[in-house]
């Protein structure tokens, strides 16, 4: 069989990534993180775009070299369309079908929610279809249900904010730096994670909402610096590890509500905050004590990434959906 060779392209918000997948097997994946962004506390849109117009080719050409492989052999180009900040989908975008067009082959173009759950099919084990994955990040917190790589459901979705906002929000109140979803965790593990109690949503379905809870940090934070200035700072491996706590355990009652209501225990976790350490740990606990089957994906593959545009790209692929030229990208789902 000849083999089908693809390179994918990521530049949803600030990492810029480009993989080269052959046949299905990650060849290479390579990440430029923008670390100018964690001096203003957040993303900033118009900095992130001008970067990775900056990063792209070096990108490429590095991704190339890891893989061995030449443009000439490339069998199509895939790029992420939605969702993100749109100046960034536009430089991926346009460069990958710029460069398509120059090498005379089709664009894939690919929804980055999708993408993460089909992280978990990069490498070994692989979850059986159909399969639940719990994808949370920044900007969302889904419950997919996957019937196959290119057939998924959203089951429950956030109402409001996403998890991952809600660790990187907390964080900021705590006085922690940006990125603060990363630092949470760290301090989390040498905290009790029952020390402070806050609220919990009440949200039926399989939806969530961490808006509440967010406020409820927010007021606890307040009375209690009111009592004492240096409560924050006596007490921050406590404060991160119930805030963690919290937040995990609102994903994880709902991930059990939908186990259960479809019957699946082949479960998976994808999108940025499935990097975190308590997360993971959750989900093998349930999977232990609900005879789960779980999947967790390798670190680099937890982050937005290339690697994950490229297995779905391949997927794609096989199904000939291939995207016109005048495709445009859009920052919604």
């Amino acid at each position: 069989m000849e083999p089908i060779n693809i390179l994918a392209i990521e530049s949803s918000c600030d990492e810029t990534s480009a993989s080269i997948i052959s046949n299905g097997n990650i060849l290479s994946n390579v990440i430029y993180t923008q670390s100018i962004h964690e001096k203003y506390g957040g993303v900033i849109p118009e900095s992130a775009s001008r970067l990775h117009i900056k990063n792209i080719l070096p990108v490429v050409e590095e991704a190339y070299q890891i893989s061995g492989i030449e443009k000439n052999n490339l069998n199509a180009i895939a790029y992420t369309q939605s969702p993100g900040l749109i100046g960034s989908l536009l430089v991926g975008s346009c460069f990958a079908k710029s460069y398509a067009q120059a090498l005379n082959i089709p664009t894939i173009a690919v929804n980055h929610m999708q993408a993460h759950v089909l992280s978990n099919l990069i490498e070994n084990p692989k979850p059986a279809f159909p399969f639940l994955c719990l994808t949370v990040s920044g900007g969302h917190t889904q419950i997919v249900l996957c019937k196959s790589p290119l057939m998924q459901e959203i089951i429950g979705t956030t109402i409001d904010d996403a998890a991952g906002e809600a660790f990187d929000k907390s964080a900021k109140m705590l006085g922690l730096p940006y990125p603060g979803g990363p630092l949470i965790d760290k301090n989390a593990q040498l905290g009790n994670p029952l020390t402070y109690k806050f609220a919990e949503p009440q949200i039926q379905g399989l939806n969530y909402s961490f808006s509440g809870v967010k406020t409820s940090i927010l007021y606890f934070l307040q009375a209690q610096k009111k009592l004492n200035e240096q409560f924050i700072s006596e007490n921050m491996h406590h404060l991160c590890a119930s805030i963690q706590h919290t937040i995990i355990k609102i994903l994880m009652k709902k991930l059990l509500a939908a186990s259960k209501e479809t019957g699946i225990k082949e479960i998976c976790i994808a999108g940025g905050v499935s990097a975190n350490s308590g997360l993971r740990k959750a989900l093998q606990e349930y999977g232990v004590k609900y005879k789960w089957n779980t999947y967790i994906p390798k670190f680099e593959y937890c982050t937005d990434n290339a690697a994950m545009i490229a297995i779905t790209a391949y997927y794609k692929y096989l199904n000939n959906e291939f995207a016109s030229y005048n495709d445009i990208a859009s920052a919604r789902n």
